[in-house]
């Protein structure tokens, strides 16, 4: 399947006929638990030598595992771990890496709820954080760094600024400080840009956005890379290269070295968290990654059309898309996703903040809510919801202003959606 090009895999990758029914699609395996043959396999699932079998839906479950294996391969990781939301994706792909005492360093242009997460949550936990006010300046990523940090994390394309990072760079900035680099890939998906590939280490996603496509099932993913070693210092380490109390003194490192990342996660945080997302979930994923590659070549015509036009409207200061020409990261853009940035478009109102509001109560076509990613075109004002909670000044370090508008460009006719936008601009 390997050799299989990636409009193919999303489709196959994973998935086999049913070998009771013959099923093509895969089932839904709406069970909560699972029976065993005997008592001692058992025994050999709980002691994680049985990795084929299923004891248990909080931790893994026939249906959810096929999107883990379609997702790992998309992304060119060794393995991956679904979860309930993009929201626990995030928090357990770096609680699997930091505890208490440890530091992680951050960009501030994130989606409000992961600035949220990572600056309040992650403090209760006792996991200090510092956001690099400019993503692209390295050195402000190499002053952040301290002796206990233990992850540097970032969004491929920032939400809603529409930075692109630059990721060989960070991702060098993180090896030379010996700890791994996780990008949240939500926005371009594998089928624009795969992080792995220019040198991060873990990936994680709201597969509630874009490789779902239809807005009807919360979603996130953890996909391990599998090549940061974590035995070139293990006592920085001791939860991957340590004996693990919870299995009898299992080190994961050993253990499975392969994907200790990815299979302490599961065992852990997944089982002792209890974050699973349904088999139902998973089938529906299932059904909107097989269409990934059609829907973000559609999504990213569209935006690209709806930027120009809107980068000539009066009403508007800038865009923020990095598929302009004039957009500070067109070059980063060109290098890391020459097939189209995908479907955020983000624009500044010179009205600002009433403007802005006056603007999406106008939109007809756009559907006014907290989401991206549907087949759907969506609109939010994000100073007065996303990131309302964020102080004025965190605002404008996560790139969002007073008059700023987040679209998030569906599938629809692009006349309609240019005609839906002028609307708006002349009541904003």
């Amino acid at each position: 399947m390997s050799e299989w090009g990636f409009t193919t895999r999303q489709v196959h990758a994973g998935a086999r006929p049913d070998p009771t029914t013959g099923a093509r699609a895969t089932p839904i395996h709406q069970t909560t638990s699972f029976t065993f043959t005997d008592a001692r396999h058992a025994a050999e699932v709980f002691a994680l030598r049985d990795l084929e079998s299923y004891a248990y839906t909080r931790l893994a479950n026939p249906t959810t595992a096929v999107v883990e294996e379609r997702v790992a391969d998309l992304e060119g990781g060794v393995a991956a771990v679904a979860v309930a939301s993009g929201q626990a994706a995030t928090a357990l792909a770096l609680f699997n890496l930091a505890r208490a005492g440890d530091h992680v360093v951050s960009a501030a242009s994130l989606y409000g709820g992961s600035h949220g997460l990572l600056e309040h949550t992650f403090a209760d936990f006792g996991v200090a954080v510092t956001f690099v006010r400019d993503p692209d300046d390295l050195d402000e990523w190499r002053a952040a760094l301290r002796p206990e940090t233990k992850a540097l994390y970032a969004e491929t394309v920032g939400n809603p600024r529409g930075n692109v990072l630059d990721i060989a760079a960070v991702a060098e900035v993180a090896h030379g400080a010996g700890v791994p680099l996780v990008v949240d890939n939500t926005v371009p998906t594998p089928y624009l840009c795969r992080p792995l590939e220019h040198g991060a280490d873990v990936v994680v996603h709201s597969t509630t956005k874009f490789l779902s496509g239809h807005g009807t099932a919360i979603g996130g993913v953890v996909v391990d890379g599998g090549r940061f070693d974590f035995t070139a210092e293990p006592a920085r380490w001791p939860g991957l290269t340590g004996p693990d109390p919870a299995y009898h003194g299992v080190v994961f490192a050993e253990e499975f070295p392969d994907f200790a990342y990815a299979m302490r996660l599961r065992t852990r945080l997944l089982r002792d968290l209890g974050p699973a997302v349904s088999p139902m979930g998973s089938f529906l994923l299932l059904n909107g990654i097989e269409t990934l590659s059609l829907r973000l070549d559609r999504h990213t015509a569209n935006a690209v059309t709806a930027a120009r036009w809107l980068a000539e409207h009066p009403a508007v200061s800038e865009v923020h898309y990095a598929a302009l020409a004039t957009s500070p990261w067109h070059g980063n853009a060109e290098r890391y996703l020459p097939q189209g940035v995908g479907a955020i478009v983000a624009f500044d109102l010179k009205g600002g903040l009433d403007a802005g509001l006056r603007f999406v109560d106008r939109l007809d076509l756009f559907s006014h809510l907290a989401n991206i990613g549907d087949v759907r075109s969506l609109v939010i004002h994000p100073a007065s919801t996303t990131h309302a909670l964020l102080a004025p000044e965190q605002q404008v370090i996560s790139g969002v202003t007073p008059g700023l508008v987040r679209l998030s460009i569906g599938l629809e006719g692009i006349d309609d959606i240019i005609g839906d936008l002028a609307t708006g601009l002349a009541a904003s």
